[in-house]
């Protein structure tokens, strides 16, 4: 049997098992960037930058797993366009971490409710993927929904902090603000991405 399975039987990967995984490195990334700038915690920037390369393992691990078997449980292309978004959410992360270094900014007060929207839709993304396997279609868009509310939420709360500080600020800090918030921005899409991605290839398995 072993050799039939070894040999004859096309080879079988859990995809669901390996997207949780990815979801996973993808989720502690945005959980760090949330502690440093609710709590300051410097240390955390250096661990995004360390979960990096293990998102980048993953996203090349499944890719290649992808194109090594002949059947998946999902579709191909479905599957792939989540593991690179995934991936994005990392790198997303990777670059705000970088940002928040080099022009050493630590985030104001008014900052918060644009992480509690991204921790929110993060929680929501990892909830959904988690209830893929089972095929609960109703709990997935229920996420969905959440995340697609708090994404309105993240990027309403980016533009109202990037116009006070223009009133408030130097002109300098402001620019750097800016750009962190752009960032910010970029990260709550690509965790939209992910999520409607997610719902499409839901949407073709009931």
């Amino acid at each position: 049997m072993n050799f039939i399975q070894k040999y004859l039987l096309p080879k079988e990967i859990d995809f669901n098992s390996a997207l949780q995984q990815q979801m996973a490195v993808s989720k502690t990334a945005v959980i760090h960037l949330c502690q440093y700038c609710q709590q300051n915690e410097a240390d955390v920037l250096h661990l995004i930058l360390e979960n990096e390369q293990q998102s980048r393992k993953l996203r090349r691990k499944n890719v290649q797993d992808i194109l090594s078997v002949f059947i998946t449980p999902y579709d191909k292309e479905a599957i792939y366009r989540i593991i690179i978004q995934l991936d994005w959410i990392v790198m997303s992360s990777q670059h705000l971490a970088h940002d928040l270094l080099a022009y050493k900014i630590q985030c104001p007060p008014q900052y918060q409710p644009i992480f509690t929207a991204l921790t929110t839709m993060i929680e929501a993304l990892n909830q959904a993927f988690g209830d893929l396997p089972l095929k609960q279609l109703e709990k997935i868009l229920k996420q969905v929904d959440l995340i697609h509310d708090s994404y309105d939420e993240a990027v309403k709360s980016c533009t109202l902090v990037a116009a006070k500080q223009l009133e408030e600020e130097e002109i300098k800090r402001y620019l750097a603000h800016k750009e962190i918030l752009n960032q910010l921005k970029e990260l709550a899409r690509r965790i939209h991405i992910s999520a409607n991605y997610l719902e499409d290839l839901a949407m073709k398995i009931v």
